[in-house]
């Protein structure tokens, strides 16, 4: 099987959230600004879906022929496709050198449950708090050496951003720990709003 791609992984969590044809999943996607993550085409999408198709990680469930529309394929999730999600998903949860494929685990993070979370993410501190303390310890040697402080521009950045998302993680962790933050692939709530986003990108 092919490591599954950014666009793969979307497809795949959004067919755990129920059965549902390729447009609706471009719908969705865009309606939660998904964007922002990767470039969404309905080219793209068709393709990853056929691929994934092909892998045995997704299946046809039904054709829709509803009046003058185009004939839109229903897509279930199956067995496979669920370990491949929440395979890759604990990968990526626990480094970081892949910063895009992280930002897209965290946002499908859901899906594993609370435990695992906890676990890739505190996987993922102690690399991000030995990558800060080895970058702080380069910036003080740098300029106790007297390198100008124009070139350690860009040095300085890191360090800042290094620490920040240290505390952001170590805030995500109380809240995950504290047990009073909903989460996992069974505490999604199909809300009204929620309801009503799937029933409009159905159309």
């Amino acid at each position: 099987m092919e490591r599954l791609t950014p666009m793969g992984v979307m497809v795949l969590a959004l067919l755990r959230e129920g059965d549902m044809h390729p447009y609706e999943m471009v719908r969705l996607m865009r309606s939660r600004r998904d964007e922002r993550l990767l470039t969404i085409t309905n080219g793209t999408l068709y393709h990853t879906v056929g691929r994934l198709q092909r892998e045995g990680l997704l299946d046809e469930v039904g054709i829709d022929r509803d009046g003058n529309r185009p004939e839109r394929t229903t897509y279930t999730l199956t067995d496979a496709g669920t370990d491949a999600l929440v395979d890759w998903l604990r990968r990526e949860l626990s480094v970081i050198d892949r910063p895009a494929e992280f930002r897209i685990a965290l946002a499908e993070a859901h899906n594993l449950e609370r435990a695992d979370v906890i676990e890739r993410l505190h996987s993922r501190r102690d690399a991000l708090d030995e990558g800060y303390v080895a970058h702080r310890d380069g910036l003080v040697d740098a300029r106790t050496k007297g390198v100008p402080e124009q070139v350690l521009v860009e040095f300085d950045r890191q360090a800042v951003l290094l620490e920040a998302e240290l505390r952001w993680t170590d805030s995500l962790l109380e809240r995950l720990e504290s047990e009073e933050f909903p989460w996992g692939p069974t505490a999604f709530e199909n809300t009204d709003r929620y309801l009503a986003q799937r029933k409009a990108a159905q159309q």
